[in-house]
């Protein structure tokens, strides 16, 4: 059976030149011009993965993946990748944080969106094999991260974090003492292969403010000048 890939995207240009190169690799692309229209063939047709614009006529980008979301069998997983007009912090973090599991940002390669798009659907289909988490929440200086639950309490205190917070903090108190770059931040805690680097930095300042006392001068969360980061699992 030939996999599905729905193309949400109200440029008629931009719409058919990635369908094409969705074709010429042997997937199966539908196109949608709106938000409403990109929910109706959704509920019928059954995408394996949607691409995403995320300023759409009508209903935009944000609301069609969040009830994307809401209608998806949770036994099936239903990759979004969100195209974003300006490439901004803001529109990259939002667009992560409603659902989408990778963006693209304008103007790009549909040939680099190609090659996203069947990472992204490798990983998908790679889910259930993921490795197995922690049975018992860990530990790491005044942190007390739960994977299971993905819950975090900080001295006894719940934190409230989003999904991208916690993968990020969840992997870093798992492989503490060890310095990362942001590529291998991206790639092993979001499967992404491509991406901006800058996210990381987004992120890392992001979960300093939320878990470190003195986000300025970070005990656990700590910047290794010229790699990347390091998570020290004693805040003393």
């Amino acid at each position: 059976m030939d996999t599905r890939i729905l193309v949400v995207e109200d440029d008629l240009t931009v719409a058919e030149v990635v369908v094409d190169y969705l074709r010429h690799v042997g997937l199966e692309p539908r196109h949608a011009v709106d938000g409403l229209t990109a929910l109706e063939i959704a509920a019928d047709w059954r995408p394996d993965l949607v691409i995403l614009d995320l300023m759409l006529p009508g209903v935009g980008g944000l609301e069609v993946c969040r009830r994307l979301r809401e209608a998806q069998d949770a036994r099936v997983p239903l990759p979004v990748i969100m195209l974003t007009a300006l490439g901004e912090e803001s529109d990259r973090v939002l667009g992560l944080e409603s659902g989408a599991d990778d963006y693209v940002t304008k103007p790009f390669s549909p040939r680099e969106l190609t090659l996203r798009v069947q990472a992204v659907l490798r990983r998908a289909r790679a889910a259930g094999g993921a490795a197995a988490v922690p049975p018992q929440p860990v530990r790491s200086g005044r942190l007390e991260v739960d994977v299971t639950a993905r819950r975090v309490r900080a001295d006894g205190r719940e934190l409230e974090l989003t999904a991208r917070e916690f993968d990020l903090l969840a992997f870093f108190v798992c492989h503490p003492g060890r310095a990362f770059t942001r590529a291998e931040l991206l790639e092993q805690v979001w499967g992404w292969s491509f991406g901006d680097l800058s996210t990381i930095t987004v992120y890392v300042r992001r979960l300093r403010d939320k878990v470190e006392q003195e986000p300025a001068s970070p005990a656990q969360l700590q910047t290794v000048w010229g790699v990347g980061y390091r998570w020290e699992a004693s805040s003393s």
